[in-house]
């Protein structure tokens, strides 16, 4: 099985959401339409960078890292505006 770090961002709210998935395509659905959970305010989502891991406990150490305030700064400044 393989692990996905993704981040998600909300255009219209400004709002990044970091998670980790083994099934991306669902999850990416599922914040997009299902009825509940802390990003269902904040939609439409777009997938914005995804890495895939053969370990787990990798997939939620980097899934940590992009979650820190530096992390945080990266998506901002290296992803998100490039």
């Amino acid at each position: 099985m393989t692990y996905h770090v993704y981040v998600l961002h909300s255009e219209k709210f400004d709002k990044i959401y970091v998670g980790m998935t083994s099934d991306l395509e669902r999850r990416v659905f599922a914040h997009n339409n299902l009825p509940k959970g802390w990003t269902k305010s904040f939609r439409p989502w777009k997938l914005i960078f995804s890495e895939t891991f053969e370990e787990k406990a990798e997939a939620l150490r980097r899934e940590k890292a992009l979650k820190s305030h530096q992390g945080r700064d990266f998506i901002r400044n290296h992803i998100l505006h490039r």
